[in-house]
């Protein structure tokens, strides 16, 4: 019984997703779905994102979390649209379900948007399972967790488009293998493109912000009136 509601669970979200991904496309917004555990620096990882992204990029944000609006208080100060799921109302649910984000991107409206972020609920197991209508995902790891991460949440890597290594500013103090966590990485997700970034001082930025732009085929500001938006 445990099975088949799980799959009814499943298949109804799927068909929630699938809904998203047309309105997604009717609306020209390119979907990146961030995931993590908590504690990787996904939030700070965001905020120097879209630092170097807008304004030329138009940004909106979806931010999940069990409880409190901190993250969302903080990207606010970028500028960027953002919008709040706390999962306590739902029973603490520790994933992002397909019909959340449907009624919080259409609240939070896509029509200026170039790009829609889910910064989801920190879980390096749930949010794997659970599509939400989105083009890309990406999972943050910090040299402050294990190497062993991916070996042992092996889905979240397989299912991620690219991977972030953040906090590599505190390699110097740390017994850390960043190497080994890159080779954990690849033998889970062989060819996952992975970036090695500081998301506190800006190195490593660089790489990233290229493949977030290449992926979306993001606009700059003047291809935007080119487009007639």
């Amino acid at each position: 019984m445990e099975v088949n509601i799980q799959k009814r669970v499943l298949a109804k979200n799927e068909s929630d997703a699938d809904r998203n991904r047309a309105f997604f496309k009717e609306k020209q917004v390119f979907v990146l779905n961030m995931m993590s555990s908590p504690g990787s620096g996904k939030t700070e990882v965001l905020c120097r994102t879209l630092e170097n992204l807008m304004p030329d990029i138009r940004v909106g944000v979806i931010v999940g979390d069990i409880c409190t609006t901190n993250d969302a208080d903080r990207l606010s100060v970028t500028g960027a649209k953002v919008t709040q799921i706390n999962t306590d109302q739902f029973g603490g649910d520790c994933h992002l379900a397909a019909h959340l984000i449907e009624s919080s991107a259409r609240a939070l409206g896509c029509d200026d948007l170039d790009l829609l972020i889910v910064e989801n609920i920190g879980n390096l197991v749930c949010p794997a399972e659970f599509d939400i209508g989105e083009d890309a995902r990406a999972v943050v790891l910090s040299v402050t967790e294990g190497e062993d991460k991916p070996l042992k949440y092996p889905l979240m890597f397989q299912v991620a488009d690219a991977a972030i290594l953040n906090k590599i500013d505190l390699l110097p103090y740390l017994d850390f293998d960043a190497a080994l966590a890159v080779e954990n990485m690849d033998k889970v997700h062989p060819g996952m493109p992975v970036f090695e970034l500081s998301a506190k001082t800006g190195e490593g930025i660089e790489p990233w912000l290229f493949w977030l732009r290449t992926k979306g085929q993001l606009p700059l500001l003047n291809q935007r009136f080119r487009r007639g938006l």
